[in-house]
Protein backbone atom coordinates (compact mmCIF):
# COMPACT_ATOMS: atom_id res chain seq x y z
CA UNK A 1 0.00 0.00 0.00
CA UNK A 2 2.92 2.41 0.87
CA UNK A 3 4.44 1.97 -2.22
CA UNK A 4 1.93 2.78 -4.15
CA UNK A 5 0.82 5.75 -2.49
CA UNK A 6 4.44 6.57 -2.75
CA UNK A 7 4.26 5.62 -6.99
CA UNK A 8 0.89 7.86 -7.07
CA UNK A 9 3.10 10.67 -5.19
CA UNK A 10 5.65 10.69 -7.94
CA UNK A 11 3.41 10.57 -11.01
CA UNK A 12 1.68 13.49 -9.61
CA UNK A 13 4.98 15.27 -8.95
CA UNK A 14 6.35 14.69 -12.10
CA UNK A 15 3.16 15.94 -14.38
CA UNK A 16 3.11 19.00 -11.97
CA UNK A 17 6.93 19.54 -12.95
CA UNK A 18 6.21 18.83 -16.60
CA UNK A 19 3.15 21.09 -16.75
CA UNK A 20 5.40 24.37 -15.75
CA UNK A 21 8.51 23.53 -17.51
CA UNK A 22 10.15 25.33 -20.06
CA UNK A 23 11.16 23.09 -22.27
CA UNK A 24 14.02 20.28 -23.59
CA UNK A 25 17.67 20.78 -24.53
CA UNK A 26 19.22 18.22 -26.94
CA UNK A 27 23.17 18.39 -27.15
CA UNK A 28 25.23 16.42 -29.11
CA UNK A 29 28.67 16.99 -30.36
CA UNK A 30 33.06 16.21 -30.30
CA UNK A 31 34.17 15.79 -26.96
CA UNK A 32 38.36 15.60 -26.20
CA UNK A 33 38.86 14.57 -22.74
CA UNK A 34 42.71 14.56 -21.15
CA UNK A 35 42.61 11.14 -19.13
CA UNK A 36 44.69 11.92 -15.67
CA UNK A 37 46.31 8.45 -15.15
CA UNK A 38 49.91 7.99 -15.03
CA UNK A 39 50.61 8.41 -17.92
CA UNK A 40 47.79 10.71 -19.21
CA UNK A 41 45.82 9.96 -22.89
CA UNK A 42 44.35 12.03 -24.98
CA UNK A 43 41.04 10.73 -25.54
CA UNK A 44 38.41 12.01 -28.48
CA UNK A 45 34.61 11.08 -28.11
CA UNK A 46 31.45 11.93 -28.22
CA UNK A 47 28.90 13.53 -25.36
CA UNK A 48 25.09 13.67 -25.43
CA UNK A 49 23.11 15.74 -22.66
CA UNK A 50 19.69 15.82 -22.03
CA UNK A 51 18.48 18.92 -19.90
CA UNK A 52 14.74 19.24 -18.74
CA UNK A 53 14.38 23.05 -17.91
CA UNK A 54 11.98 23.86 -15.30
CA UNK A 55 12.20 27.32 -15.58
CA UNK A 56 14.20 29.39 -18.04
CA UNK A 57 17.38 29.52 -15.95
CA UNK A 58 17.39 25.83 -13.74
CA UNK A 59 17.03 22.47 -14.92
CA UNK A 60 17.92 19.11 -14.39
CA UNK A 61 20.58 17.82 -16.74
CA UNK A 62 21.67 14.20 -17.70
CA UNK A 63 25.02 14.03 -19.60
CA UNK A 64 26.85 10.85 -21.39
CA UNK A 65 30.27 10.67 -22.94
CA UNK A 66 32.23 8.01 -24.25
CA UNK A 67 36.25 8.35 -25.17
CA UNK A 68 38.50 6.32 -26.88
CA UNK A 69 42.08 6.80 -27.36
CA UNK A 70 44.52 3.92 -29.04
CA UNK A 71 47.70 5.90 -29.28
CA UNK A 72 50.34 3.06 -30.20
CA UNK A 73 49.62 0.09 -28.25
CA UNK A 74 48.30 1.50 -25.24
CA UNK A 75 44.48 1.29 -24.97
CA UNK A 76 42.48 3.44 -23.27
CA UNK A 77 38.62 4.32 -23.05
CA UNK A 78 36.06 6.17 -20.21
CA UNK A 79 32.11 6.07 -20.65
CA UNK A 80 30.53 8.16 -17.80
CA UNK A 81 26.61 8.59 -16.66
CA UNK A 82 26.20 11.69 -14.56
CA UNK A 83 23.42 14.14 -14.04
CA UNK A 84 22.43 17.01 -12.00
CA UNK A 85 21.35 20.71 -11.86
CA UNK A 86 22.02 23.24 -14.80
CA UNK A 87 21.95 26.86 -14.21
CA UNK A 88 21.69 28.88 -17.27
CA UNK A 89 21.60 32.59 -17.97
CA UNK A 90 19.25 33.07 -20.73
CA UNK A 91 20.10 35.37 -23.77
CA UNK A 92 21.62 35.03 -27.04
CA UNK A 93 24.85 34.04 -26.20
CA UNK A 94 24.18 32.23 -22.71
CA UNK A 95 26.91 30.94 -20.24
CA UNK A 96 25.47 28.10 -17.67
CA UNK A 97 26.89 26.49 -15.39
CA UNK A 98 26.85 22.38 -14.27
CA UNK A 99 27.40 20.15 -11.02
CA UNK A 100 26.69 16.15 -12.35
CA UNK A 101 27.06 12.84 -10.53
CA UNK A 102 27.05 9.58 -11.25
CA UNK A 103 29.14 6.60 -12.58
CA UNK A 104 32.33 5.96 -14.71
CA UNK A 105 34.16 3.13 -16.21
CA UNK A 106 37.43 3.32 -17.37
CA UNK A 107 39.19 0.75 -19.51
CA UNK A 108 43.38 1.32 -19.09
CA UNK A 109 45.51 -0.51 -20.88
CA UNK A 110 43.58 -3.82 -19.90
CA UNK A 111 42.89 -3.02 -16.41
CA UNK A 112 39.06 -2.10 -15.70
CA UNK A 113 37.35 -0.09 -13.23
CA UNK A 114 34.04 0.79 -12.65
CA UNK A 115 33.33 4.02 -9.73
CA UNK A 116 31.66 6.93 -8.97
CA UNK A 117 32.10 10.14 -11.17
CA UNK A 118 31.12 13.25 -10.96
CA UNK A 119 32.00 16.63 -13.57
CA UNK A 120 31.98 20.75 -12.27
CA UNK A 121 32.08 22.94 -15.05
CA UNK A 122 29.78 25.10 -17.86
CA UNK A 123 29.97 26.44 -21.27
CA UNK A 124 28.50 29.33 -23.73
CA UNK A 125 25.69 28.14 -25.64
CA UNK A 126 25.19 30.71 -28.79
CA UNK A 127 22.13 30.30 -30.76
CA UNK A 128 21.97 30.87 -34.28
CA UNK A 129 18.73 29.68 -35.08
CA UNK A 130 15.03 29.36 -33.68
CA UNK A 131 15.55 26.25 -32.16
CA UNK A 132 19.11 25.21 -32.83
CA UNK A 133 22.28 26.95 -30.37
CA UNK A 134 26.17 26.02 -31.27
CA UNK A 135 27.53 25.10 -27.69
CA UNK A 136 30.90 27.01 -28.69
CA UNK A 137 32.38 25.61 -25.64
CA UNK A 138 32.15 23.58 -22.69
CA UNK A 139 34.93 23.05 -20.34
CA UNK A 140 34.59 20.41 -17.35
CA UNK A 141 36.76 19.00 -14.62
CA UNK A 142 35.81 15.40 -14.84
CA UNK A 143 36.65 13.87 -10.85
CA UNK A 144 36.76 9.95 -10.81
CA UNK A 145 38.03 7.40 -7.88
CA UNK A 146 39.87 4.57 -10.39
CA UNK A 147 41.66 2.16 -9.20
CA UNK A 148 41.66 3.55 -5.71
CA UNK A 149 43.10 7.27 -6.15
CA UNK A 150 41.31 10.36 -7.35
CA UNK A 151 41.61 11.64 -11.02
CA UNK A 152 40.86 14.59 -12.14
CA UNK A 153 40.62 14.68 -16.25
CA UNK A 154 39.87 17.65 -18.13
CA UNK A 155 36.97 17.62 -20.97
CA UNK A 156 36.22 19.83 -23.65
CA UNK A 157 33.02 19.63 -25.78
CA UNK A 158 31.34 21.45 -29.10
CA UNK A 159 28.68 20.55 -30.91
CA UNK A 160 25.22 21.80 -31.88
CA UNK A 161 21.86 22.17 -28.93
CA UNK A 162 18.15 21.49 -30.23
CA UNK A 163 15.56 23.51 -27.69
CA UNK A 164 12.05 21.87 -27.85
Amino acid sequence: MARRLLMLLGLFFVFSISAKAQGIDLFGGYSYERLGTSPARNLNGVEITGQFKFTNWLGIAADMDGHFGLPSKIDGRTLHFMAGPQFSFPARISPFFHVLAGVGHLSDNGLKSTSFSGAIGGGIDMHIAPLISWRIIQADDIVTKYFGGVQHSARVSTGLVFRF
